[in-house]
């Protein structure tokens, strides 16, 4: 099993979701975050989906329709860098 890190923009962009969705309700916003880092947390199994990324050297999760999350992952860890919104365009 490899080790699952958070960095600090990924954390920003997570309570950024979760403040955003609040405003309308408070309930959604938190499972929307809950939602987001379990499926997060499942990375340190190997066999949890994931694909190629659009940028180098990097994964995404779908963790939602609507998020993706941005991964590194070496030999031990899965680094999660951001979360964007699917529509957004990345790289």
């Amino acid at each position: 099993m490899k080790s699952v890190a958070r960095t600090q923009s990924y954390r920003k962009d997570l309570d950024d979701i979760e403040s955003h969705i609040a405003l309308d309700n408070p309930d959604a916003g938190i499972d929307m975050w809950l939602l987001i880092d379990g499926q997060v947390e499942q990375l340190a199994n190997p066999n949890f989906p994931r694909r190629p990324g659009r940028a180098p050297n990097t994964f995404e999760l779908v963790a939602h329709p609507n998020y993706i999350v941005i991964l590194e992952e070496d030999g031990r860890t899965v680094t999660a860098l951001n979360v964007i919104h699917a529509k957004k365009k990345w790289p």
